[in-house]
């Protein structure tokens, strides 16, 4: 898997990735505890509404951010966000009122909006390869996963000798080295595609999603995945805390456990995906996420807490189910869109994917708090199963990728069927000028 490093410019995209991660861990951190400075004991009222202001951010502004800046250079795009990011986070240590918060928070979110799937968009461009694609997205789940581990920690060492203001700061160097990271790469620029008005490019790469039946199926299998994953990390520190009795560094303990299946999922995939294909690996993750989440909330729904070790175990299993679901889903958007309409699809499958979380994280917040902790895993499994039958329904098995078409509104004399032929044919099929639906 780390072969694809050899590969110099998405060596350094992937680096530029990993350092602006940590610098976002380490503001996450810093900024629960400005919130406490500022708010006390409603800190967590404060944190739940930056979190929601965050979603909003990426739902509503991201297909908008994509169509705005569809046609400047992306290179020009990726080092102009990443400097906005900076700038925001420099700006954190000295704000003195929640509004402050709140603003900064979504000008920062506006921008990663804007980065992640112009970002996103770049990679399959650089590895054309599937195979090797399909090992940058396992490096890409690893790097979230070991920031969730990493960032706590470091952030951890550095408030023995600093104050937590400090922490934005490394986050600004973060946000720096990516923007120096991303500066030294080759970006490639968007290849072929017309100029479009502005109102066909905010809703082309929803469109493009919406119309192919893979991707559809990707988004119902997004939320089984987000139904459960909100659960795990909004209620895992009460499971923690409460159910077992333990402390900040069992908490750890915890979220490391699910990290380590997701990142045990990445390792294995890229073979299982070459075997399998995608859909079966994906279905299995959100039959197992159904499997579980019920089996444990009904067993927490009875009193039935399971040992500690037991419980470790279980997350380890989500984890992996989780990731299942999510790594593969970068080679389904490769393969559904041409080169130069990937930036819309990157744009709507992040904005949509997070419209998800939008509904599951107050979902699981709001059944934990008032209905307790096993039957908010037991609606979180519902939620799941939903997404999985839809995903059955909406994704077909045996799906070909060059299935039998016509042009009836073609002319005879039309390019496209002097190419392919007369009559009904088949070529590898995605949504377009010319195929506006799915046969």
């Amino acid at each position: 898997m780390l072969g694809i490093l050899t590969h110099r410019d998405f060596a350094r995209l992937f680096a530029a990735q990993v350092v602006a991660l940590l610098g976002t861990g380490l503001l996450t951190v810093g900024l629960g505890l400005l919130a406490y400075d500022l708010a006390g004991a409603a800190a967590g009222m404060v944190l739940g509404t930056a979190y929601t202001v965050k979603m909003v951010a990426y739902v509503g502004l991201s297909p908008i951010a994509q169509a705005v800046v569809q046609r400047l250079p992306r290179k020009a795009v990726l080092i102009g966000t990443d400097l906005i990011r900076a700038g925001v986070a420099l700006c954190l240590p000295f704000v003195t009122d929640l509004w402050q918060v709140y603003a900064l928070i979504f000008v920062l979110q506006a921008a990663s909006a804007t980065f992640t799937p112009a970002f996103q968009a770049v990679i399959p461009d650089i590895l054309t390869d599937e195979r090797e694609y399909t090992r940058a997205l396992s490096l890409s789940r690893m790097a979230y996963d070991l920031e969730n581990l990493l960032s706590p920690a470091l952030a951890g060492v550095l408030l023995l000798v600093l104050s937590y203001h400090w922490l934005f700061l490394g986050t600004v160097a973060g946000f720096l080295a990516s923007t120096w990271l991303v500066w030294r790469a080759t970006v490639p620029p968007v290849v072929g595609g017309t100029a479009r008005p502005f109102r066909e490019r905010l809703t082309r790469g929803a469109r493009i999603y919406l119309a192919t039946p893979r991707l559809r199926g990707l988004l119902s299998l997004n939320l089984a995945a987000s139904a459960v994953g909100a659960f795990v990390l909004v209620n895992t520190v009460v499971l923690v805390r409460v159910d077992h009795g333990g402390d900040e560094s069992a908490l750890a303990v915890a979220m490391a456990a699910f990290g380590a299946g997701s990142m045990a999922a990445a390792l294995m995939l890229p073979r299982l995906l070459e075997r399998v294909g995608d859909r079966p690996v994906m279905l299995a993750g959100a039959g197992a996420l159904v499997a579980l989440a019920p089996a444990l909330g009904a067993a927490l729904w009875a009193g039935q807490t399971p040992e500690w070790g037991a419980f470790l175990a279980l997350w380890v299993l989500i984890g992996f189910a989780y990731a299942a679901i999510l790594t593969p889903s970068g080679r389904l958007l490769r393969r559904s869109a041409h080169p130069q309409d990937r930036p819309a699809l990157f744009a709507a499958q992040f904005a949509l994917s997070h419209a998800c979380w939008l509904l599951t994280y107050p979902l699981a917040g709001v059944a934990g708090r008032w209905l307790g902790m096993g039957p908010a895993l037991v609606i979180a499994g519902l939620v799941a199963a939903l997404g999985l039958a839809l995903a059955l329904r909406l994704w077909p098995a045996g799906q070909a990728r060059a299935p039998l078409h016509d042009h009836p509104d073609l002319p005879p004399d039309h390019p496209h069927l002097r190419t392919h032929g007369q009559g009904r044919h088949a070529h590898t099929y995605v949504i377009d000028d010319l195929h506006r639906r799915w046969p």
